[in-house]
């Protein structure tokens, strides 16, 4: 069995339009959309060169999609033809003109399956499957990326999105002392007060106020200031926030190196960070009421943000989860004007 053939075996157990009875021209609309984000690429790199250093990771993830969707379009129309091709690299080198003209072909391939598809004809459909499996050995080869790296990398992904089972990351101060740890239960009180024609919110807990007092700092009020809700979400769900742990006083202080690095000010910037930009889409739906899921292409941009720390080890579906459960309590404080939160 060719790789190829595996990792087909692989992406059918990820496909998440399985069950729609437009099946076939879901997966056709997604191969021609993915490939527009190859030839994005291929125009990247001819555009900005040296200033571009993020070219070769992301197009190796444009051509892991691809692939993805090729393979299912093969297994869906014709299973036997996917398991007689070769896998094997172009030889020789391409400069990056004759790699766009690849990616020509790419996309016209792409644009052709969708319009044979609405003629109904499935032989044409596997003529130019084959035609996109040509064009992206030659990209692979000009520009110097193994397609099965590309496709390994490309169900790392999916399986981190839409696992088979659902196991969270050990909690990453679990060899630490309690002291240092996050507490494992925690009741913490949000306090909505007016203050100077401004509603401040301030955090209690055994009766104590601990961290600053915040307002939404923003022209209209949108109840941000509510949003540590997020970072003691985060450190339920994802085990980590280095704002929480900074707020709380159980930095890992123990390990130099984990009290830098892991527990700083630059993770504490981070943690902000993912807060500010998640809650930027959430204003505009909602803050996710009725929203059972937490878009794909938001995760990747949290994944990317958080590389190089240890909460990158994190798949995104938990993610997802420490998202939705804190909206979920941030839309309660909001309605009651604050409360009791138990962690």
């Amino acid at each position: 069995m060719s790789w190829l053939t595996e990792y087909s075996e692989a992406a059918k157990q990820t496909d998440q339009f399985a069950e729609s009875p437009k099946h076939t021209e879901l997966l056709a609309t997604g191969l021609f959309g993915e490939t527009g984000s190859v030839l994005a690429e291929l125009k990247k790199e001819k555009r900005e060169a040296d200033a571009y250093p993020a070219y070769r990771n992301k197009l190796i993830e444009e051509i892991g999609d691809t692939l993805w969707y090729m393979v299912r379009l093969f297994s869906v129309l014709s299973p036997s033809s996917l398991a007689r091709l070769n896998t094997s690299a172009i030889s020789g080198s391409c400069h990056i003109n004759s790699t766009l003209k690849n990616g020509f072909a790419l996309g016209v391939a792409a644009g052709n399956i969708l319009s044979v598809l609405q003629r109904g004809d499935d032989n044409i459909v596997l003529k130019e499957l084959l035609a996109i499996w040509d064009a992206l050995l030659r990209i692979g080869a000009g520009s110097g990326i193994d397609l099965q790296e590309a496709a390994r990398r490309n169900l790392h992904k999916i399986r981190s999105r839409w696992p088979e089972s659902r196991t969270f990351v050990p909690l990453f101060d679990d060899e630490f002392s309690e002291e240092e740890q996050l507490p494992r239960t925690l009741d913490i009180e949000f306090r909505q007060i007016d203050r100077d024609k401004k509603q401040v919110v301030l955090l209690r807990c055994n009766g104590l106020n601990f961290g600053d007092r915040l307002t939404d700092n923003i022209e209209h009020p949108d109840f941000y200031r509510f949003h540590d809700i997020f970072h003691f979400s985060y450190a339920v769900y994802l085990g980590w926030s280095p704002v929480i742990r900074k707020l709380l006083n159980c930095k890992r202080k123990s390990d130099p190196d984990v009290d830098e690095n892991q527990d700083g000010a630059r993770a504490r910037i981070m943690d902000e960070a993912v807060s500010a930009v998640v809650f930027s889409r959430a204003k505009e739906l909602q803050f996710y009421d009725g929203i059972n899921h937490v878009d794909y292409d938001l995760l990747k941009i949290i994944q990317e943000f958080v590389h190089g720390f240890e909460v990158d080890k994190v798949p995104l579906w938990q993610w997802e989860v420490a998202i939705l459960q804190g909206y979920s309590v941030f839309r309660s404080l909001r309605r009651h004007g604050g409360g009791k939160v138990t962690l």
